[in-house]
């Protein structure tokens, strides 16, 4: 995961880039502060699958919560998590803020493909999945799709709706707006794992399925190897000429038990 930036909430500090490697939450006068490479109980492990906070086992995750649940060891983060250590906020954000929709953008009319969803991950819909084959309304109103029973919520705090690969987001005049992968939002465009949040608690993943996956080139018909971008592959003609030797094996086979059927022991 790169390009992701720690955020201090609590403190007059300038983003902290997140680097691969080990990068430790240590104690200062001001509150925290991450130290390179430090050993640290609280250690914050960046490498090319993303970022993990670790604790160490003597420190029992005491004092650490992300986005509200404690954290004993272990945890994968994503962008647009509330990481709290001894009572002081961090966020991950991204290098780049979220997409500003230009104005007057509207959903497609395209059949909507039902696997994008929008996946609870925090809050009261925490495990359920909202599809988005049409606009859903976010909000307290009884007539709301996502709806937040809360009564300094909105009555209509939002709408979702599929614009192509994207997800718009319009706010529809909340006082506070929305958080989108760590940054204060009020319209935006979204795409598969980006992460929504709705008055700081309830959390939205963006999911979709995996697109743009690269082809595998033809394979060559001297059973050579293909080198591609995930490793070398054994390239290989047509499975239809495996068919008829596999029928044979099964032919003979069933005449060797038929044998043993008949002239075996009795």
């Amino acid at each position: 995961m790169q390009g992701v930036k720690l955020r201090f909430s609590d403190q007059t500090v300038a983003d902290h880039p997140l680097g691969i490697g080990e990068h430790g939450v240590v104690r200062s006068n001001d509150g925290l502060e991450l130290v390179e490479g430090a050993s640290a109980p609280v250690r914050l492990c960046v490498d090319r699958r993303g970022v993990w906070l670790s604790i160490d086992g003597d420190g029992d995750g005491q004092g650490v919560h992300v986005n509200g649940r404690q954290v004993r060891r272990m945890a994968m983060l994503r962008v647009g998590d509330a990481i709290y250590v001894d009572g002081i906020e961090m966020r991950l954000v991204g290098a780049q803020p979220p997409e500003v929709p230009p104005p007057g953008l509207s959903g497609s009319d395209e059949a909507a493909d039902p696997r994008v969803v929008l996946r609870g991950v925090g809050g009261r819909h925490h495990g359920r999945s909202f599809t988005l084959e049409r606009p859903r309304l976010v909000g307290r109103v009884a007539s709301a799709d996502i709806r937040i029973d809360d009564v300094a919520f909105s009555e209509r705090h939002a709408r979702l709706e599929r614009v192509g690969d994207q997800v718009l987001l319009r706010d529809l005049g909340s006082p506070e707006g929305s958080q989108v992968n760590g940054e204060p939002v009020r319209d935006a465009l979204l795409n598969a794992g980006d992460q929504i949040v709705f008055d700081g608690l309830h959390r939205f993943v963006v999911e979709a399925p995996q697109r743009g996956l690269p082809a595998m080139p033809e394979p060559p018909g001297d059973g050579a190897l293909v080198h591609v971008d995930h490793g070398p592959v054994e390239a290989d003609a047509s499975p239809a000429w495996r068919l008829p030797w596999v029928l044979l094996a099964a032919l003979l086979l069933a005449l060797l038990l038929s044998a043993l059927l008949l002239f075996g022991p009795a």
